[in-house]
Order: C-alpha cells, then sequence, then structure tokens
C-alpha cells in the first residue's frame, strides 16, 4: 500500500474550515482514480488540526492519481483554505 497524508494546521475558522473540506474537498477527492481508502482524522489539543490520508495499492497508483485531473482540481481547491501550513507527504505503508 501507498499513502498520501496531508496535515492542516491552524485553520483561521476552525469550523468554516471543516465545513467547506466535507463539503466541497472530501468530493473531489474520493473521485481519484486509484484511491482505495481515505480517512479524516480531528487529534484535537493542538496541531495538525485536520489529518487526511489517501490510501493507494501501490506506488504507481499513487502516482497516477498524482498526476490525474482530479488531483489536479483537488489541489485547487486545497490551496483557498485558509490554514496556517498545509504539510503533504507519501510513502509505502507496511505492517510492522
Amino acid at each position: 500500500m501507498h499513502r498520501i497524508t496531508v496535515q492542516y494546521f491552524d485553520p483561521a475558522d476552525p469550523g468554516a474550515f471543516e465545513a467547506v473540506y466535507r463539503e466541497r474537498h472530501v468530493p473531489l477527492v474520493k473521485a481519484l482514480p486509484g484511491l482505495e481508502r481515505f480517512t479524516l482524522s480531528l487529534p484535537g489539543g493542538g496541531a495538525p488540526y485536520l489529518v487526511a490520508e489517501l490510501w493507494f495499492a501501490d506506488s504507481d497508483a499513487m502516482v497516477a492519481a498524482r498526476s490525474s485531473a482530479e488531483m489536479a482540481a483537488a489541489g485547487a481547491d486545497a490551496e483557498t483554505y485558509e490554514v496556517g501550513r498545509r504539510v503533504i507527504f507519501d510513502g509505502a505503508v507496511e505492517d510492522a
């Protein structure tokens, strides 16, 4: 499995951010080709505010999704959010 993790920190208006994220961004992410699983968490008690995890079968599926029109749309949407910062990283996931 391969995963893209996106962390959102310090939204200007947490309630508005979460509402728009769920209403507008979640459907864009769910449309990604090859997406097998999509999870959200709100850790609470500090940073990050929201963590999104996008799971793919393998590196090829993740690379294909990253270069898709659907990812371009999701990325453009994410750029509109008023957050302190957004951290994105990806990699292989293995059982320990």
